[in-house]
């Protein structure tokens, strides 16, 4: 049985704490290794090396920092297979998924090779009499990140290499549940020329993370995973006088007007709702067809292309649409919810509670869901599933439509499929939600754009990504600077005056 480490100071270190979570293969069931799970002694361990490691990286320069953000993204395309041949092993997720998990990790780091011209400050010459005015930005010091198991490269990046652009430390608590590939990271920055120490992988469970929230070095935190755990860290946090951006759940709506393309609307249903078995937290969980023609139009296009969805391990090659859930406990509360469904009066048009793939019945597959006349009083419309489960709520009229998205707790993304450009106006500027599609289904801006939520989905004041990110990890200072002239009148110099 393979046993995990942490990786710190620049070393696979074994965990002392004697507690381990198990790391399963999704598609068997089977445990295939062991983590450590660390103690606080441990969290403080890596924080002090941190610490020490980050007072050296702060004074090199941002161009030479951003030149080991240049090598990291060659060192990422070289390992690309590598990597996602990990992540696929560990998460479940197909290997064109997990490569695409990589790729949009990558694109920020390549956006961070941008850190001298995003760290410089301002500067006004002669803002009174003989004074000028400028800003800097500065490193927070010792920051940490905690990171959910749907995206164990991605999400990652978008937090440690802007970080680490700004001239931080970085202390990573990635999820028990698929840790390889942010080891691998780690060693990757270091092989691209990151000191040791600057970055730190630090496997853990609450204690760890209470560990986190808790220790007066680090500055701030990044948190990504529930509505509830994001609550909990950003008060706490908060309190603890820290800095700290939580991203939480979402319930993410797709609005299909009477005019959109209905073939298309159905694809970018099937992809954006089923891919990656619907965990990712931009996935859209309720189509919102307006008008009961619509509706009927919709349903008829989605039941064949939801049949024919390929189900299998990420062994079985790019074939698969998706693969199975990340534990048995996931399985067990999608397939609860969507018995919660049923007996709340939905209508099951496609059924996939007895799928059962040949060869692997212990696996953790979730054969695909599409509910009809879902009501906003059921809990599948209310809770994030985070599984193959399409919910389909049908609307009067687009001011009901708009309204459902809009009185929804959770405000992560949203979409729209319509010919109409006053309609695709009028929804963007008025929806209460982070991110918006206009016929694009799983609205994620790219890396100089900033992706966050509204609502329930987010706490915080700033994004992640973009320049929000160079901001976050930051403090701005600002000097105010008045020199004793030493110019008499007509322009000669007076050195008597500068004694």
């Amino acid at each position: 049985m393979q046993e995990l480490t942490h990786y710190i100071g620049g070393e696979h270190v074994k965990g002392t704490s004697r507690r381990f979570a198990d790391i399963f293969n999704p598609a068997t069931g089977e445990v295939q290794a062991k983590v450590p799970l660390a103690s606080s002694d441990e969290i403080s361990q890596a924080v002090e090396i941190a610490s020490k490691a980050q007072l050296a990286w702060e004074v090199v320069n941002p161009q030479r920092r951003a030149r080991v953000m240049m090598k990291f993204v060659d060192l990422l395309n070289r390992d690309m297979d590598k990597l996602a041949e990990a992540l696929s092993r560990e998460h479940g997720k197909t290997i064109p998924d997990a490569k695409g998990d990589v790729q949009r990790g990558l694109e920020v780091v390549e956006y961070c090779i941008g850190a001298p011209q995003l760290l410089k400050g301002e500067y006004t010459d002669s803002a009174g009499p003989g004074i000028d005015m400028y800003s800097m930005r500065q490193a927070l010091g010792v920051t940490a990140g905690i990171t959910p198991f749907n995206f164990p490269a991605m999400i990652l990046m978008w937090m440690f290499a802007p970080a680490i652009a700004c001239g931080n430390a970085f202390i990573l608590k990635p999820s028990e549940r698929d840790p390889s590939v942010p080891l691998m990271l780690a060693e990757l920055i270091e092989e691209a020329g990151l000191p040791k120490g600057v970055l730190q992988v630090v496997n853990g469970d609450k204690e760890a993370v209470d560990a986190i929230l808790n220790n007066p070095v680090i500055q701030s935190i990044g948190f990504v995973g529930s509505t509830p755990i994001a609550e909990y860290i950003y008060g706490r946090g908060c309190s603890n006088g820290k800095r700290v951006q939580c991203f939480g759940g979402a319930k993410n709506h797709m609005i299909i007007m009477p005019d959109a393309d209905i073939d298309q609307a159905a694809d970018a249903l099937v992809g954006a709702g089923y891919g990656a078995a619907g965990e990712r937290c931009m996935a859209i969980s309720v189509a919102v067809p307006v008008g009961d023609e619509t509706a009927d139009r919709l349903i008829e296009k989605l039941i064949p292309r939801i049949e024919k969805l390929k189900v299998g391990p990420y062994t079985a090659g790019d074939d698969i649409d998706y693969g199975p859930v990340v534990t048995a406990a996931a399985k067990q509360n999608i397939l609860g919810l969507v018995e919660s469904g049923v007996a709340q009066g939905a209508e099951l048009v496609v059924d996939g509670r007895n799928f059962n793939l040949q060869g692997y019945e212990d696996g953790f597959f979730v054969g695909a869901h599409l509910f009809d006349r879902v009501t906003p009083n059921m809990d599948i419309y209310k809770k994030e599933i985070f599984g193959p489960v399409l919910s389909t709520v049908r609307a009067a009229s687009y001011e009901e439509a708009i309204g459902l998205a809009m009185d929804h707790e959770y405000g992560n993304g949203t979409a729209i499929f319509t010919r109409d450009g006053d309609a695709a106006r009028d929804f963007a500027n008025r929806i209460n939600i982070g991110m918006v599609g206009i016929n694009v289904p799983i609205p994620v801006p790219l890396a100089y754009h900033t992706f966050g939520g509204w609502k329930k989905s987010v706490f915080g004041d700033l994004n992640q990504h973009g320049p929000d990110a160079f901001k976050f990890y930051t403090r701005t200072k600002t000097i105010t600077s008045r020199w004793p002239s030493g110019i008499k009148e007509g322009g000669e110099f007076n050195f008597k005056a500068m004694d």
